[in-house]
C-alpha cells in the first residue's frame, strides 16, 4: 500500500498506546468535527511522548465562524455523554482553538494556521489513529510536511 502524500512522514506502524477512554471520545469528538465540515481531521496518538494526555486530534475549519462551529459541534457531542473540557484556549480570536479533555486535546484550526504551525511536522513521529469512517486529508496547497 502507498503512503499517503501529506502524511507518509507519521508513523503509522508504531503501536498505538492511548488508552480505550482516549480512543472513545476521540471517535466521537473526530465525527462531530466532520459533521460540521471540518476538514483534514486526523487524530495522534501522543501518549508515548507527552504525560498529560493520551491524543491530539487536529483539524481545519474555512473561517473563523467555523472554527466556532467545530469547536461547539465537538463540545455538543462530547457534553451528551457529560464530558466537559477542562480547559478552553483561543476561542476569542476563533482562529486555533484548543479543547483539553485531559484523555484528548482538541485542536479546531483556522486553514492558514494549519499550514502555518504543522502540528503534523511537530509530532510526526506519533502514529496516526484510526478514525472510522474519516478519509485522510489531502495535501494543502502550500503544505509544510510536503515542503520540508
Amino acid at each position: 500500500m502507498q503512503a499517503h502524500p501529506r502524511l507518509d512522514c507519521l508513523s503509522k506502524e508504531t503501536r498505538v498506546t492511548a488508552t480505550d477512554r482516549a480512543l472513545l471520545i476521540t471517535n466521537l469528538a473526530a465525527q462531530a468535527a466532520a459533521d460540521k465540515l471540518a476538514t483534514n481531521i486526523i487524530a495522534l496518538d501522543v501518549s508515548d511522548r507527552l504525560a498529560i494526555t493520551d491524543v491530539f486530534l487536529v483539524c481545519s475549519a474555512a473561517s473563523d465562524r467555523q472554527v466556532r462551529a467545530v469547536v461547539d459541534g465537538i463540545e455538543g457531542a462530547l457534553d451528551a455523554i457529560d464530558l466537559d473540557p477542562v480547559r478552553r484556549e483561543g476561542e476569542r480570536d476563533g482562529r486555533w482553538i484548543l479543547l483539553d479533555y485531559l484523555d484528548l486535546v482538541v485542536h479546531v484550526q483556522h486553514v492558514e494556521e494549519r499550514s502555518f504551525y504543522g502540528l503534523e511536522r511537530l509530532w510526526k513521529d506519533c502514529p496516526l489513529i484510526e478514525l472510522p469512517g474519516i478519509e485522510l486529508p489531502a495535501p494543502f496547497e502550500s503544505d509544510p510536511i510536503a515542503d520540508a
